[in-house]
Formats: structure tokens, sequence, C-alpha cells
């Protein structure tokens, strides 16, 4: 039996060449931690991590490498983000296509004196921006978005977002799971504040490593969230209060930054453009077979235009679980079904509480098994 792998949206596999070698290169002659050793091979991946700073700064267009820090994910990412900025009778906003890694933490600072408004988007994820301007108030402090969304692949217009945001002195920040390493994220067309990142998906790193970028205004309105071990002015007993440190307490992901640090490399290598090209034209073809099959809907847009490689269908007459169930059981093609932990999002896209089966591409699959993944979803559904 084959075996397809269409769950890239989540996690993506297989990782860039490269990846596991470096990761295996840190683990089997390093090993040593970084900012704590006057010896060659701290030195050594110190240097690593500061040149992985510089490659996140030129992927993301940004200008400050002791501004880049490092985190587990881009859950974390967005927690520090915004616990750290976000006070009593502050007011945030959002859309509602929005992930659970910024509702969730801004629906706990609720109970502490919060309020958000949500700016609802179309039945295909898109969002009108004029529609954003309504929900501003003297106490909105930011603006907090995903840049497109993990369920439908709709790519929202955070340029416009961005230059709203700086006409009214708003800080932006941005969710880039679904787009850093697919689109080129620019953190100054963008004019955002901040930029929230993972290694695990588009940028085609390991898991567990993730991190965020933000600019000097940001750093000096933020609190931290986790104090600890810098391995700098460790007299003291307080946090440093300077970058990257402020934000990096503990030991670092180093494991991590050297997989991460290759699939960087693999990318500007490869080109951004270029596996995106590829992506959409896997994708193409799929929705064109896709939207011949009878008793399906395709959730979203209908074409590539403005949209990420993923696609969400709802099977309508049947259990979405079981049909994903069974193309992996009967075909070994992995999706992933349910509500992609974005659950206002299918209340947009009209998919609640049922949710989709998700494929999502990334620029290693083939034709032939976009061409396989169809004929099993009509083998599929013939057999129930």
């Amino acid at each position: 039996m084959n075996s397809v792998y269409l769950d890239n949206a989540a996690t993506s596999f297989p990782k860039a060449i490269g990846v596991s070698k470096s990761m295996s290169n840190y683990l089997d002659n390093i090993g040593c931690n970084v900012n704590r050793g006057a010896y060659s091979s701290s030195f050594e991946a110190e240097n690593i991590v500061f040149e992985t700073r510089e490659l996140i700064c030129k992927l993301f267009n940004f200008d400050k490498e002791e501004n880049v820090v490092f985190t587990k994910n881009i859950t974390e990412s967005l927690n520090v983000l915004i616990k750290g900025l976000i006070k009593k009778g502050d007011h945030v906003i959002v859309s509602s296509m929005e992930h659970n890694a910024v509702m969730r933490p801004i629906n706990s600072l609720v109970k502490k004196g919060v309020e958000f408004s949500r700016v609802q988007c179309s039945t295909f994820g898109e969002l009108n921006t004029s529609d954003l301007i309504k929900y501003i108030k003297p106490n909105t402090k930011a603006v907090i978005m995903t840049h497109a969304s993990n369920v439908c692949g709709t790519i929202l217009n955070l340029e416009e977002v961005g230059k709203i945001c700086k006409d009214n002195n708003i800080l932006f920040i941005i969710d880039s799971a679904q787009t850093a390493g697919f689109l080129n994220v620019d953190y100054k067309k963008l004019n955002a504040d901040a930029i929230a990142f993972t290694g695990h998906k588009s940028l085609l790193g390991p898991q567990g490593i993730g991190g965020f970028i933000l600019n000097d205004r940001l750093v000096d309105k933020m609190s931290t969230f986790i104090e600890g071990g810098t391995g700098s002015l460790s007299e003291h007993e307080i946090q440093p209060n300077y970058m990257p440190d402020k934000f990096e307490a503990g030991t670092l992901n180093i494991p991590g930054i050297y997989g991460f640090n290759a699939s960087l490399k693999y990318l500007f290598k490869q080109g951004i453009d270029s596996i995106r090209e590829k992506e959409l034209n896997l994708l193409n073809v799929f929705l064109e077979k896709v939207n011949n099959i009878e008793n399906i809907k395709l959730i979203g847009k209908s074409g590539i235009k403005g949209r990420t490689a993923l696609a969400s269908i709802d099977f309508r007459e049947y259990d979405n679980a079981g049909i994903s169930y069974n193309l992996y059981k009967d075909f070994g093609i992995m999706t992933r079904c349910g509500l992609h932990c974005a659950p206002f999002a299918h209340k947009t896209l009209g998919t609640f509480p049922d949710g989709t089966v998700r494929f999502s591409f990334s620029h290693f699959n083939t034709m032939d098994e976009v061409n396989y993944t169809i004929d099993s979803i009509n083998k599929c559904l013939k057999e129930i």
C-alpha cells in the first residue's frame, strides 16, 4: 500500500534535506550549552545560534538580530507576546479565523479585565479590512491576527491591516504559522511590531523550535513571561532587561536550532517562490479534480489565488472522521480531520461542529500522489 503524507499544515514531513544531519552533528560532536562555557565547542554552538538569528532576519526582512527570540513553538511565542503586552483595561482586535494559540491566551486575559473584538470574515475566510476600523476604540492596544487560515488556507490582507494599525498607533502582532516559508513575509511591508513563527511547518524544521521577532517599542512595553538563568548578569537575581536575554530564560533547544539553521539554508537555496509555485501547482490539480466529485464541498476559495497549499473538504453526507480514517486505513493517505484547533474559523466557514478533512501539500509531494489521492477518495466513497 502507498503512503502519502498530506498533513503538512500541521507538521511538515519530510523535513528539509540536512536537518537531521545537522541535529545529529550537534548531539554527537558538540552537545554543550551556549552562553555558559569558555571553550571551543560552546563558542561554535553560539555561532550557530547567532547565525540562525541572522537567517531569521533575512527570512522576515528584519534588521535586529538581538530582537530574534527563540521559544519552543509559535504557541509559546504568542503567549509570551500576548500575556507580556496586554493588561487590564486593554482592548485587542482579532479576526474570526484565529487559531486557539491566539484565542485561548486572549480569553484567559478576559477574566483579568481585558476585552477583545472579533472582526467577522466572509464564508470564504476573507477579511474586509474596512470592517476592522469600526472596532477601534480609545483603549485598543493591539491587533493580533493570523496571516492565513489553517482551516481553509485563505490569506488575509495583512498589509492593509498593518497600514491601519500604523495610522492609528495600534500595535500589530502577526501569527505566521501558515505563511512563513510559503510566502515572503516582509516585516517592513506588513508594518508589524512582532511576528511569531514556528519551525516545524513550512519552514521545514524540527518540532520544538519557534520564536518571534519584535521591535524595540514592543521590547520596552512587554513584561517577561518566564524568568531564569541566561548565563548573563548572573550576580543579579532579576532578569536582564536587554535582548534577547529578557525573553530567553533557561536552556534553549539547541539541537532544534541546529536543525532550524539547516532548514532555513535549504529554503533559501531552493527559493520560497519556487517552493510555493510547486505546491500551488499540486493544489490546483487537486482542486480541479475534487470539484468533479459529487456530494462533497470544498471549503473556502475555489481557486489557488490568495490561498496556501491546503484544501479542506466537507464530505457532507458522510462522516468526515470516518473518511479520514478510511483514507489512511485502506489507502495510506494521511490527512487531518476535525476542527483544527480553530473552532470560530469553522463557525465562520459553516463547518462547525463537524469540521472538515484537510489535505495540505508540501513541495516534496508529487503529481502521482495527487492523482492517487483523488482516485482513493473516489474509491473510498464508493465503498461506503
